[in-house]
């Protein structure tokens, strides 16, 4: 018979393996300590970047975006950091004039769309309200995408919502939407059309008549949607925040 493992055998392999777990603990503490080192020098070097290119970050939309990139891949946000170096050097000051520009449109037009207005019809508002010069058109996508997110200091009256790929819509009006109702809008999106019928509604999601008319008529409630009772069959129903999106895709 196999003899049993003696208490002297068992005590030196627990000692053995606090050994490689206290070595483990030390390696791991060296690594921490070598990436933070690292990570206070890219810091120090982004900062020096971000002095040097200032003017040119504010100008042009390529440099913001890789400058954002970099920011991001050490956890740095300027935007929000309203103290100290970044304060100073005033990186957030576009997006920050940017975001209060997007609420006066968001609420300029919200009497018409129920206050969700899509991102390229947002942009091409924003541009005319700016002036037509060179840097104003230079506002892309993702500086909006960037300043809109900050908007949600006010809490749910201003969200993005993704309506299909790199299509955006952006909400200016508390509450939020149900998942019933943003499938609405990425379907709209996805098919190219500001309008549509319950029983497509009902086909395209495969939705029973109850679902697909409690989210049309919640919509309607909420002035997302208006009621177009003039065809022979059934009603439709058209979007107007969709006009721009469904004309430009």
């Amino acid at each position: 018979m196999r003899r049993r493992a003696g208490v002297g055998a068992i005590q030196k392999q627990k000692l053995e393996q606090e050994k490689y777990k206290d070595k483990g603990t030390v390696i791991q503490e060296n690594q921490f300590e070598q990436m933070t080192k690292q990570m206070e020098v890219f810091r120090g070097n982004l900062e020096e970047f971000a002095t040097k290119y200032k003017n040119e970050i504010k100008k042009n939309s390529q440099f913001r975006r890789q400058f954002q990139e970099m920011c991001a891949s050490i956890g740095v946000d300027p935007l929000s950091s309203g103290k100290g170096f970044w304060s100073v050097l005033g990186i957030g000051d576009f997006y920050y004039e940017l975001a209060v520009q997007i609420v006066e449109v968001c609420m300029a037009t919200s009497y018409k769309n129920g206050g969700i207005i899509g991102l390229d019809e947002l942009r091409d508002r924003l541009i005319k309200a700016r002036g037509r010069n060179i840097q104003h058109q230079e506002i892309t996508v993702d500086d909006l995408l960037c300043a809109a997110k900050k908007l949600k200091i006010f809490g749910n009256g201003f969200c993005v919502i993704p309506v299909g790929k790199g299509q955006y819509m952006v909400q200016s009006v508390p509450g939020e939407l149900s998942m019933d109702q943003t499938a609405v809008l990425k379907l709209l999106s996805s098919s190219g059309s500001p309008c549509i019928s319950l029983s497509s509604l009902k086909v395209k999601l495969n939705w029973e008549e109850t679902r697909a008319v409690n989210a049309i008529s919640q919509m309607v409630i909420e002035g997302l949607c208006w009621v177009d009772s003039q065809n022979d069959g059934e009603f439709s129903y058209w979007f107007p925040a969709m006009f721009n999106e469904c004309i430009t895709s």
